[in-house]
C-alpha cells in the first residue's frame, strides 16, 4: 500500500492534528468519537512540535520554518484557551 511521499509538512500535520484531538477540537481518527480536552496530552504534542522547532532550526526551508513556528503558536493558543475555559467549568470545545 502506498501512501505517497512523506514528507516534513506530513510530520507537523500529522503532530498538529493529534494535539487537535487532545484539546478536543477534533474527533479521534480511530473512534471517530469526539473526546474531552486533554490538556496535558496536548501540552506533550505541542512540546514534541517545539523541540522539532529548536532541533531544526537552521535545517530547514523558510516555508517549512513558517508552517512549524505558525503550528506551535497557533496550538500554543488554542491550548491557553481550553485551560481557560476548563478553569471557568466551561464545557464548550470550539
Amino acid at each position: 500500500m502506498d501512501f505517497g511521499e512523506v514528507s516534513f509538512d506530513m510530520l507537523v500535520q500529522s503532530l498538529a492534528a493529534s494535539a487537535l484531538v487532545h484539546l478536543g477540537d477534533r474527533s479521534d481518527r480511530v473512534t471517530g468519537a469526539k473526546v474531552p480536552p486533554n490538556p496535558v496530552a496536548a501540552v506533550q504534542m505541542i512540546e514534541l512540535l517545539a523541540l522539532l522547532e529548536e532541533k531544526t532550526q537552521g535545517n530547514l526551508d523558510d516555508r517549512e520554518m513558517q508552517l512549524l513556528t505558525k503550528t506551535v503558536r497557533v496550538l500554543r493558543t488554542r491550548l491557553l484557551e481550553v485551560k481557560k475555559n476548563s478553569a471557568s467549568g466551561s464545557t464548550s470545545v470550539t
